[in-house]
């Protein structure tokens, strides 16, 4: 039995697509989850899923930092992101930080239906008009985002969000000393010199905006 989990923070929007994921081939499981606590605590709870199908603007995330957060912690487990969002930049990020497909919510059920069968057969469903081969200046430090462990991509966001190294200690329920570990680990994947410049660099992946990273103007 397939197992599959919505993680979108609109009931409504769950729920069509839990009716549209009745059409997919094959017995299934799907779990719902409205942010991304209770996402983790579904994988907690058991970590056998066949592919999430998550939201890019979701309580608790900033952008693509839920993206870059699941496929750290979980990388064994296919996302594919379902978003508002149709820019092919936004779309090329996603698959440079992980994502297995991407479908936008203006598509039909059946083209839902069609991706989720893609995915599930071990290939990567991209939509027509996006080319993930278009590298550009901010590629190669995507790729080097994509290395920062789990708690380091949490010690990242919670320096954008303006946090000092005792308050982030306190979140994190960590020692000072293990958040400065992890900043300066931070700096050198990222290859910059201070915790400003990663927080910068992370804000401006394209055009000087917060958008691409952390937070894009919709999803």
């Amino acid at each position: 039995m397939s197992r599959f989990i919505i993680v979108d923070d609109h009931p409504l929007f769950r729920a069509a697509l839990r009716q549209t994921l009745s059409g997919v081939d094959g017995a299934m499981r799907v779990d719902e989850a409205g942010d991304l606590n209770a996402l983790n605590a579904a994988l907690e709870a058991d970590r056998d899923c066949d592919l999430v199908l998550l939201d890019l603007n979701m309580p608790g995330a900033h952008g693509f930092s839920g993206l870059l957060l699941l496929r750290a912690q979980y990388p064994d487990i296919p996302v594919m992101i379902i978003s508002a969002v149709e820019d092919p930049k936004v779309i090329r990020r996603t698959f440079e930080l992980g994502a297995a497909g991407y479908l936008t919510k203006s598509v039909s059920p059946a083209d839902i239906r069609s991706a989720i069968d893609t995915v599930l057969k071990g290939e990567v469903y991209v939509p027509d008009g996006v080319n993930l081969g278009a590298d550009d200046d901010q590629t190669q430090f995507i790729r080097r985002l994509s290395t920062l462990t789990p708690q380091q991509i949490r010690v990242l966001m919670m320096l954008s969000d303006g946090l000092m190294n005792k308050q982030i200690a306190y979140e994190l329920s960590i020692s000072e000393a293990t958040v400065k570990a992890h900043v300066s680990s931070i700096l050198q994947k990222l290859d910059v010199d201070s915790r400003t410049q990663a927080v910068i660099a992370a804000s401006r992946i394209e055009q000087g905006q917060f958008e691409q990273l952390f937070s894009p103007d919709a999803a």
